[in-house]
């Protein structure tokens, strides 16, 4: 391990000391084509390992799950705790969470799995504390809280997002539009429909061969980066929505409070008084956008009570079947929906059929 660390130190004191200019953009290229392969290397040992480790891994339950990232003693402890009646560990010393601590809250009719993930300690994505194994659960989450204290919230959500970077997670970002497709001959062919500021041709062939790729085509849809480029390449980079909580309101005044509410996808709160914790719950349903379709038996009223809750890009009608139970796709005839996504109500609709949110639905089998 020490060797991989030891190796990543070279590297990033090497790009600090390079200066950024045309002539230096491949050797720069190069280096942090390195440095993602060793970061590789940590966040997924060889020999495997990982998340599964003792007390970490939480079998996933509900329609979503949100994980509570932050340093230690921030209040994501009393946060969960609150908000979910979970009573995991909260005292006033750093470091009592040692484990993922689960919970479940009920909003708008769906079912939301909350975990409670030890405090991270700067240098987690190097293998310091129990960061990766924290990283590795964050990772498999639909939206990340990441619990700040108001009073240092600038240098905590620097630090985190560096950490988190390391990782392969990028917070509120789209993945790069860049279309990577390798070949068998032909050498590497790029194409860019916009005006290039980092990527030549040159600086291209440096990355890739670092990752032993001759042939590929690439094409470059934005003034796209070396950092985008190698995500692209690794292909396994995570792009998940974050929510940035500014814990403990009750120590700063109203004016400072303004300020907050002007900072992109940030929610001030006190876990301590319950403060703000509608405003928290909004956003974060607006974060996970999540669809919830309503059943309807033949000749019944709709079940308003347990709607069946779809991911805003798996909401077809054949989706909704899957959820219910695997063997009614292959029994659909046709079906009925009420709502936003018909023109008629009812109106009938084949298999394909996308749906909006709150549509009411009836299934007719084939007899």
């Amino acid at each position: 391990m020490s060797t991989i660390l030891e190796k990543i130190a070279q590297i990033e004191s090497e790009m600090a000391r390079t200066q950024r200019n045309k002539a230096t953009a491949g050797h720069l290229g190069l280096l942090k084509a390195r440095l993602a392969k060793l970061r590789r290397e940590l966040i997924t040992p060889k020999g495997g390992g990982g998340a599964s480790e003792q007390g970490f891994e939480v079998s996933k339950t509900g329609d979503a799950r949100v994980g509570f990232v932050g340093f230690p003693s921030v209040g994501k402890s009393t946060l969960l705790s609150n908000l979910a009646g979970v009573y995991s560990e909260v005292a006033a010393y750093e470091f009592t969470t040692l484990t993922t601590v689960p919970g479940c809250i009920k909003y708008k009719g769906a079912k939301i799995q909350l975990l409670d993930l030890p405090g991270i300690i700067e240098g987690a994505k190097d293998g310091k504390g129990r960061g990766r194994q924290v990283i590795a659960v964050a990772r498999t989450c639909n939206l990340i809280f990441m619990v700040l204290d108001v009073l240092k919230p600038l240098t905590h959500k620097k630090l985190l997002e560096h950490e988190l970077e390391g990782f392969g997670l990028r917070l509120n970002k789209q993945p790069p539009n860049i279309s990577f497709r390798k070949k068998d001959k032909g050498g590497v062919n790029l194409n860019a429909t916009v005006a290039q500021s980092e990527l030549d041709l040159d600086t291209v062939k440096t990355i890739l061969g670092e990752y032993k790729i001759h042939n590929a085509d690439i094409t470059l849809k934005y003034d796209a980066t070396a950092d985008d480029l190698i995500d692209v390449i690794e292909g396994n980079r995570i792009y998940i929505p974050c929510i940035y909580l500014l814990n403990k309101i009750d120590q700063i005044s109203i004016e400072e409070l303004d300020v907050i509410y002007k900072i992109p996808h940030c929610v001030p709160i006190s876990a301590h008084h319950h403060w703000n914790f509608d405003d928290l719950l909004e956003m974060m349903w607006q974060y996970l956008k999540l669809v919830r379709i309503y059943t309807k038996p033949k000749g019944q009223l709709p079940d308003y009570s347990s709607p069946i809750v779809l991911h805003h890009e798996h909401t077809s009608v054949e989706s909704f079947c899957n959820k219910l139970h695997r063997t009614i796709a292959k029994e659909f005839k046709y079906a009925l929906v009420w709502g936003s996504s018909v023109k008629h109500q009812p109106q009938k609709v084949g298999i394909d059929h996308v749906l909006n949110d709150e549509d009411v639905v009836q299934i007719v089998k084939k007899v």
